[in-house]
């Protein structure tokens, strides 16, 4: 079988049949070969499944929904707040209805025989607010706020993290894709010049080594269009595991992977930056979550007071009215009490948790010092990486052309005897870097302008 016909079958069968997202890949290659009668009538009839068209922001919201890691730091950050909730409702009175009933052995005179209760049968029924006031409950408040306020940074953390990946894989799907069209044009231009090579053998104008250079040339784009289908077909299945939860491979990739997209000045990203990076809230709230650990622990060592007030029935008869004396006497009543509780002595244990929570509190410092110097040093990094991939990005573009241009005139020296065929190979291989260099380098640029909008948190797609 003759290696063109080889090649649209492996063509359609790859992008057709393994990989229906991509059934516009060979019309835009320019392989229009039809599949084989046989082959079709194999095919059971059934409707096709609508493509999902996704955009950049689409894919983001949808890595967002199914992010185990996102949705695991969500999470902790609604855990974190409802635990300032349950500090906050700590400092309230709590009011509690108490149920009793007990039975004491009597002395055959109506008393208890034991003098722990206060009547052979006594029933109580009354309802207790409860308070404590302590200074620790306040600084509880503190810490809970400021814990609820880290697990909302490390939650913003965790998002912004998510769209570099997002958008690194979006990007290098549609990289792919363009890769796996310019092997199929390549191999089609590889096809081209063997059998140019052969018809022009057999007019005797060139050596037969030219047409082994030529066919060796096709075997080689031959395999590289193997090499870039597969890479396309990784590189939308690892999207796909990111954006689906049922692993759905039918969606098609709405932007276009070299649209222009400015980047912000470097005093416009230090500004956001300092005003809204999550790296720095987060280390912040440590600091403020640590400074409250110290105030709670030393709040051990101050007294504290308990308040109960008590309304209900705590009688001999479990009803509103007793009888005493022959007459009707109310059960219902009110007590109160008050305790202080004063700390005295622990052997240290309360030194020693005061001391754990400085050393934490000092270790915060430090790690809100090393993350500001760290901030500085990645603003000038990932916004130098950003503006270097944007100025090469022109001259990538340059290269590709002047490439594809070289290719074309050298083929067409060729043609006329005026030039080796080892040019023409050599043309051939340079338009193909060229190209897929350009398609790498619109990726780099995509991906670390998303890393610089992790410091701003101003995510710009369009």
């Amino acid at each position: 079988m003759k290696a063109n016909t080889l090649r649209n079958i492996f063509w359609i069968f790859l992008l057709t049949a393994s990989c229906p997202w991509s059934a516009g890949a060979a019309q835009q290659s320019g392989d229009s070969s039809p599949k084989p009668a046989a082959a079709a009538a194999q095919q059971p009839a059934r409707p096709a499944e609508p493509t999902l068209r996704l955009t950049l922001d689409d894919a983001l919201i949808r890595a967002r929904q199914n992010s185990p890691q996102f949705q695991a730091a969500l999470a902790e950050a609604q855990i974190a707040h409802e635990d300032t909730k349950q500090a906050k409702d700590a400092l309230l009175p709590a009011i509690t209805y108490d149920n009793q009933i007990l039975y004491t052995q009597g002395n055959g005179t109506g008393s208890v025989r034991y003098i722990a209760n206060n009547a052979v049968h006594e029933y109580i029924s009354q309802g207790n607010v409860h308070e404590v006031l302590s200074v620790a409950g306040i600084y509880d408040v503190r810490r809970a706020s400021a814990g609820a306020a880290l697990a909302r940074a490390r939650a913003e953390i965790a998002s912004r993290g998510l769209v570099v990946t997002v958008v690194q894989s979006y990007f290098g799907a549609l990289a792919e894709q363009s890769k796996a069209n310019l092997a199929q044009k390549a191999d089609d231009e590889g096809e081209r010049f063997l059998k140019l090579t052969q018809n022009l053998e057999r007019g005797g104008e060139v050596a037969h080594s030219d047409v082994v250079k030529a066919e060796l040339q096709a075997q080689e784009r031959r395999r590289q269009l193997r090499e870039a289908l597969l890479a396309l077909l990784n590189a939308r299945l690892d999207l796909a595991v990111l954006l689906f939860p049922d692993f759905s491979d039918r969606f098609a990739l709405a932007d276009e992977l070299h649209a222009s997209i400015p980047l912000p000045t470097l005093g416009e990203v230090q500004q956001q930056a300092s005003n809204d990076n999550p790296d720095i809230r987060a280390a912040l709230a440590s600091v403020e979550q640590a400074k409250a650990d110290v105030d709670v622990e030393r709040a051990a060592y101050l007294p504290s007071l308990g308040l109960d007030y008590f309304y209900g029935i705590d009688a001999a008869q479990f009803a509103t009215n007793g009888i005493f004396d022959n007459r009707l006497v109310p059960n219902l009543g009110s007590s109160a009490a008050a305790s202080l509780n004063i700390p005295i002595w622990n052997w240290g244990a309360t030194q020693s948790r005061v001391k754990q929570a400085q050393i934490r509190r000092a270790q915060s410092a430090r790690e809100l010092s090393f993350t500001q110097r760290k901030l500085l040093a990645e603003i000038q990094s990932l916004y130098n990486e950003a503006e270097t991939a944007l100025d090469e990005l022109a001259g990538l573009q340059r290269s590709a052309d002047l490439a594809a241009e070289s290719l074309k005139l050298t083929t067409l020296r060729y043609k006329g005897g005026e030039a080796a065929v080892l040019e023409v190979v050599d043309a051939q291989t340079t338009a193909a870097m060229a190209a897929n260099a350009y398609e790498d380098g619109a990726v780099r640029y995509r991906v670390a302008l998303a890393n610089v909008q992790t410091l701003t948190g101003v995510m710009s797609t369009r």
